[in-house]
């Protein structure tokens, strides 16, 4: 069996174990604002808002860096022109 295939049920187990060991109801209070969801619900909207986070933070960066680079090549350039 491939190893992939292994690997995604295991953590698809693993999941499935962890949703069902959680699903209490929690209340989650943020300025005005209150709601209640399933422990399982709010841990995964946590981590999917983590992950995104970061995703966009590293992009972000990494843009700077690249426009960094550029611009010092523009400058090398101009600089050679003369």
């Amino acid at each position: 069996m491939n190893f992939k295939i292994v690997l995604l049920i295991v953590v698809s187990c693993l999941a499935v174990v962890f949703v069902i060991q959680n699903v209490s109801a929690v209340t989650v209070s943020i300025f005005f604002w209150e709601i209640s969801l399933s422990l399982a619900l709010l841990i995964f909207f946590v981590l999917a808002f983590g992950f995104v986070f970061g995703w966009f933070l590293h992009s972000f960066l990494a843009y700077q860096k690249v426009k960094k680079e550029v611009t010092e090549i523009q400058n090398d350039l101009r600089s050679q022109k003369r």
